[in-house]
């Protein structure tokens, strides 16, 4: 812990010199990109059913596209992704509404993890060899699809603050991509599927198997916590 602590202090002091560094015109510019970025996530709220039914109507054919694209957009955000993924079963069915939110859920983690990574990518990059985090980042960039297939099927764990993380580490995005669809389509299907939540009565069933997928998931980071990681060099 102590170096864990050494570490993100270390990280903060780089971050604040590197700022202090920056231009006028650019601290102005990633400020007012910042208050834009907590307005959007504190202000704007996830559309109602009722709400996204009365678009449907409105915007005919193309509201599945739309959905699709705002689905996406919407989860760059720090915002709980369950009533987009209820409203995937309630608008379009089952079968229909699966594929929306699970591929729409895979795409948004890919873009976050790319635009952040492109970001802070090779900013963090030399930081990662500190002895504090050097083993878990070798551990993600090895064998990164245990973990994130793991976390995603924990339903506490934040979808979007997760692909922050992830593009903050070396995890390869082709295996971050993959091991989110997989991790993501257990309680991605169940959520679909018994949309009857939205009523107000948990269904037994619903919490039972979102217990099970987290259990899943622990034993996964369990596992892999086990399992050998090759020396850094």
């Amino acid at each position: 812990m102590r170096k864990f602590g050494q570490f993100v202090v270390g990280v903060v002091r780089d971050a604040v010199a590197a700022v202090a560094a920056w231009s006028w015109p650019r601290r102005l510019v990633v400020l007012l990109a910042l208050i834009a970025f907590v307005g959007v996530s504190v202000v704007v709220d996830v559309p109602s059913i009722a709400t996204l039914r009365q678009w449907a109507e409105a915007a005919g054919p193309w509201f599945l596209g739309l959905f699709w694209v705002g689905y996406v957009l919407i989860t760059q955000f720090p915002v709980p992704r369950t009533i987009l993924t209820l409203s995937s079963g309630v608008l379009f069915g089952p079968w229909v509404g699966v594929l929306v939110a699970l591929s729409a859920t895979t795409v948004a983690a890919a873009l976050s993890l790319s635009v952040v990574r492109g970001l802070l990518g090779d900013w963090m990059a030399p930081r990662l060899r500190h002895p504090a985090v050097a083993g878990i980042n070798a551990r993600l960039e090895q064998r990164g699809w245990l973990a994130v297939t793991s976390l995603r099927m924990i339903a506490g764990v934040p979808f979007s603050v997760m692909n922050y993380a992830a593009a903050l580490t070396s995890v390869p995005l082709g295996m971050f991509t993959v091991a989110t669809l997989a991790g993501s389509a257990p309680g991605t299907v169940v959520t679909v599927f018994l949309g009857d939540m939205l009523a107000g009565d948990l269904d037994p069933v619903v919490i039972g198997l979102t217990v099970a997928l987290a259990v899943a998931g622990f034993i996964g980071l369990a596992v892999d916590h086990r399992l050998p990681v090759k020396s850094v060099t």
